[in-house]
């Protein structure tokens, strides 16, 4: 049985650093072929993001700088994506993102990978 996350290059925003290395290991282990981690936006301006992503993990704040601009920018590029995040409350991101998935922290690995097979359709409920 192919693994959830099979061939996929993985963008992982998190500013957290211990996080994002779980994040990576967990994708990784659930058949992810590359795992990218980005702890400022900064780092991957300008950047052809379908060209080196097929999905994302995004955490709604890095340090104090918001990433809804971000994940604004992964759907119009048509990349798909989840937010995982302690911000669970945010109506701002219901209203803005009503149809991507947010993965409270703390959360559990099979959540987390879960959620990204869904919004790749890979995933039951997709």
């Amino acid at each position: 049985m192919p693994e959830l996350l099979d061939g996929l290059r993985i963008l992982v925003l998190e500013d957290e650093f211990l996080i994002a290395m779980d994040v990576e290991q967990l994708c990784r282990d659930h058949g992810a072929a590359d795992v990218t981690i980005v702890r400022e936006l900064g780092e991957i301006d300008g950047e052809a993001l379908p060209a080196r992503f097929d999905a994302a993990v995004v955490d709604l704040m890095l340090g104090d700088v918001s990433t809804l601009d971000f994940a604004a920018r992964l759907r119009r590029e048509g990349i798909p994506f989840v937010f995982a995040s302690g911000y669970s409350d945010s109506d701002e991101v219901k209203d803005a993102f009503p149809d991507i998935q947010l993965v409270t922290k703390p959360y559990s690995g099979d959540d987390l990978i879960e959620a990204v097979a869904m919004a790749c359709g890979r995933a039951k409920g997709a």
